[in-house]
This record gives C-alpha cells, structure tokens and sequence, in this order.
C-alpha cells in the first residue's frame, strides 16, 4: 500500500488543521493506522494509532484532547484532526499503516509497515 499525506500548513497557536492520509493500492479495511511526527531537529514520536475494527485507539499524552484520529474504509483514507495547536507541535507528520488486523495500539505498539511522506505543519506563536 502506498500512503499520501497531505493537509499540513502555517496556522497561528490556537488554530486547527486536519491531515489526510490516502491509501492506493489496497484498502485500510483490516488495517491498523496512525500518525507519526518529527519535530525539527528531533526524533520521531508517535503520535496516534487507531487499530482495525476500531478496537484499540492510543494517543501520545502531549495531544489528549486535541487531536482526533478517524477513518473512512470506504474511501480509503483516515484523519487527524488537531485543535488548540502549540508551536511545540510544530513538525513533519507521517501517516503509517499495518495490514496486521490484530495489531494493537499503544504506547509501545511495533513499528508498522507502511509509511507515507511526511506533511509539514507549522505553527506560529
């Protein structure tokens, strides 16, 4: 499967964006899915992870609350939707994806197979 991110920009502290991600090549319907970002001279950090059926859903504590991870099988394409950004959320974000249909999300979940290009987001104070 193929993953396209897409929806990053510049928006002021206390703005919303959404990030789309879109699958070719295979649908998401037994897929685990998530996003991952990489702040500007820092590491990777998982952001969130939303398994298949929905059956287990994690998110990093730095954005509990506002960020929402979601998806739409029959379009083939999940979400994140962020409000009350902070510049400390200022970075890459990757979408990911695993045909695993058992994989569970959490904290410590495996790396999963499948990552797309990153989209920028950027947020100004």
């Amino acid at each position: 499967v193929q993953l396209q991110a897409s929806g990053g920009g510049l928006v002021q502290a206390g703005g919303s964006l959404r990030l789309s991600c879109a699958a070719s090549g295979s649908t998401l319907d037994n897929y685990a899915v998530g996003w991952f970002r990489q702040p500007p001279g820092k590491a990777r950090e998982q952001v969130a992870c939303l398994s298949s059926g929905d059956r287990s859903i994690y998110y990093a504590d730095f954005v509990k609350g506002r960020f929402t991870i979601s998806r739409d099988n029959v379009s083939g394409t999940f979400f994140l939707r962020m409000t009350s950004l902070e510049p400390e959320d200022t970075a890459a974000y990757h979408c990911i994806a695993d045909p695993d249909p058992d994989y569970y999300c959490s904290e410590y979940g495996p790396p999963m197979r499948h990552w797309g290009q990153g989209t920028l987001v950027t947020v100004s104070s």
